[in-house]
């Protein structure tokens, strides 16, 4: 039987969107003929960006729990009744084989249902440290896929699965890719190339952090390709004038800017963080401390604590940023061994590894 029915849900960010679609690609490319629906939060960017990948989604009426007492939070008791009632109206008519959720708001009140209804279940957790959905739900679904070692803290040990993040296919032939990708960026061979990443919408202190060292990236012959994100872009594009610096509001070719590399500064998301793996470079982690349970931290330090990367926190830039930058540059030795590291972490098959799990799940029915 091919014409199977899967669930996926998760959303609210990239990092949760992403992968269930990468999930669903793999497995529409061993069951052609199998149905899909996706569940998101109806305000938030999946419901542009499932479509826009090719399959069908609804919307709940649902949100997080804001650290502060809000409007928002008043709400959130009706919007979970809301959520779960609609969910088990969506599962009864679609009817699905397995659902699958990624995390984000909306896979809470979906999964709950599914378990309640004992339709098999896999959550796959990005992070090294789960957020509260997740934590719920894994004492309840079948199977967990995760990312990071370590996770029996937060889940019973017998339903993980270590597989890695999906991530994209693209991203498998950057090595090989060194000098085109510098050609693609006009970027001159025989110097130093830097890539600064902060997220599609930017990071501000990341920005902050590029202004204030131009200098000193000049002095050191280092070229830089910054992506400083699409709110900041008309306070940073008059460096464009530089002609060792680009700025650039968002990157469509992410492949080719990782191929340009040979120094990379990013934020550390999970799945930024597990790209990072696949590409192989020499990386500076700046963390984000402004996301739930400081979840940046914990995925660079996992990385930094094995002679992977380097690991500077915001309130440490000004103190160590220069040092730190300037001993990678100058330090052949150091970037190879990083380079080294940081890819022998890398878990190319996750996306295969994970859709293994979902066909064991299809035939325990």
């Amino acid at each position: 039987m091919s014409n199977y029915k899967f669930i996926l849900s998760g959303g609210g960010t990239g990092g949760h969107i992403y992968p269930a679609v990468a999930i669903a690609d793999e497995l529409k490319s061993r069951y052609p003929d199998a149905e899909f629906l996706f569940v998101g939060a109806s305000d938030r960017m999946e419901m542009d960006k499932v479509p826009q990948a090719g399959y069908k989604i609804e919307g709940l009426w649902i949100s997080g729990i804001q650290r502060k007492l809000t409007l928002k939070n008043l709400a959130f008791p009706f919007k979970l009744v809301s959520s779960l009632w609609r969910s088990k109206r969506i599962i009864k008519t679609f009817n699905p084989d397995v659902v699958i959720g990624t995390g984000g708001f909306a896979s809470g009140p979906l999964l709950q249902m599914a378990t309640t209804k004992k339709i098999p279940s896999l959550i796959q957790e990005q992070n090294s440290y789960p957020g509260i959905t997740n934590k719920l739900l894994g004492k309840k679904v079948n199977t967990i896929c995760v990312a990071y070692e370590g996770l029996e803290k937060f889940f019973p040990k017998e339903k993980i699965r270590l597989t890695g993040n999906p991530i994209r296919k693209d991203l498998l032939e950057v090595k090989s890719k060194h000098l085109e990708g510098k050609d693609v960026f006009l970027q001159i061979h025989s110097k130093y190339t830097l890539l600064v990443l902060g997220g599609s919408l930017g990071a501000r202190r990341i920005n902050q952090l590029i202004e204030a060292n131009i200098e000193i990236f000049e002095e050191q012959n280092v070229q830089v390709i910054w992506q400083c994100g699409k709110l900041y872009y008309d306070q940073y594009k008059q460096y464009n004038e530089l002609a060792n610096v680009q700025v650039h509001a968002f990157l469509n070719n992410m492949d080719m800017a990782y191929a340009a590399a040979d120094v990379i500064i990013s934020r550390a998301g999970a799945i930024s963080v597990s790209e990072l793996c696949i590409v192989g470079k020499p990386v500076i982690f700046i963390p984000s401390p402004n996301v739930a349970e400081d979840h940046q931290t914990k995925n660079a330090k996992a990385i930094a604590d094995k002679n992977a990367a380097i690991l500077i926190r915001e309130r440490d830039l000004d103190s160590e940023f220069k040092n730190q930058f300037s001993d990678l540059i100058e330090n052949d030795e150091k970037r190879k061994e990083l380079s080294e590291k940081i890819e022998a972490l890398a878990l190319v098959n996750a996306t295969n590894d994970i859709v293994d799990e979902v066909e064991k799940l299809l035939k325990k029915q």
